[in-house]
């Protein structure tokens, strides 16, 4: 039975390593990248809903009558 020739693994590994790095690269490179965020001051909006202006009762399950 004949051996496996593995004479060209070395070659064929470091080749294909190589290649994979310089397609890395070339897409790494093409690829924008964003700038770092600033802080931005933020407005806060008063919005005005019926329910602020009207006085409601809350009732908690415990202070319920027991039926």
């Amino acid at each position: 039975m004949p051996q496996l020739d593995t004479s060209t693994w070395f070659t064929t590994i470091i080749s294909m390593i190589l290649a994979l790095f310089i397609l890395f690269q070339s897409k790494m490179s093409n690829h924008s990248y964003y700038s770092n965020p600033s802080l931005k001051t933020m407005k806060l909006t008063a919005h005005s809903t019926p329910w602020e202006k009207k006085w409601t009762k809350i009732y908690l399950p415990h202070s319920l009558p027991l039926h």
